[in-house]
């Protein structure tokens, strides 16, 4: 497809090639889109499991620390203290374990989103790119109204 066609007077003409590098709503965009949010959603997923297990570790050892002061008859209301901050890294690494669930599902169903719009668009895309003939551009075709 050449990138030397005339411009056609009031027309969007930078998103009239199908697969153009500036078009929002082109196959390409979409796919690059979705593939972009599945590697946000990984690299989410990632933190929140580093961010659980230091959360975790904080809340054992906040618990140890809590035990060894009151063996050391600490004044009471510091060793609440201290179990409190236990339970609340507790509540942290809970949460960073709701979102690892949460940024998964979004990494499964972008996923999918992205193999079911290549499997039904990529021949038409190769079959419009491939005619050598300038496409109208996305949603020209687009029916509305009844029949």
């Amino acid at each position: 497809m050449s990138d030397n066609l005339p411009a056609i007077p009031g027309m969007n003409n930078g998103v009239a090639r199908t697969g153009s590098a500036s078009s929002g709503n082109g196959f390409l965009a979409l796919a690059g889109r979705t593939a972009k949010l599945a590697a946000s959603a990984l690299f989410l997923k990632e933190g929140m499991h580093l961010l659980r297990s230091h959360m975790q570790a904080n809340a054992n050892a906040a618990l140890r620390l809590s035990e060894m002061c009151g063996q050391a008859e600490v004044e009471p209301r510091f060793t609440s203290m201290i179990e409190d901050t236990s339970a609340a890294l507790t509540g942290v690494a809970e949460a960073s374990g709701e979102m690892v669930n949460a940024a998964d599902a979004v990494d499964t169903d972008a996923r999918g989103f992205n193999n079911a719009h290549e499997s039904e668009y990529r021949p038409g895309y190769e079959a419009s790119n491939g005619s050598g003939v300038r496409q109208a551009k996305p949603g020209f075709y687009r029916r509305t109204g009844r029949r």
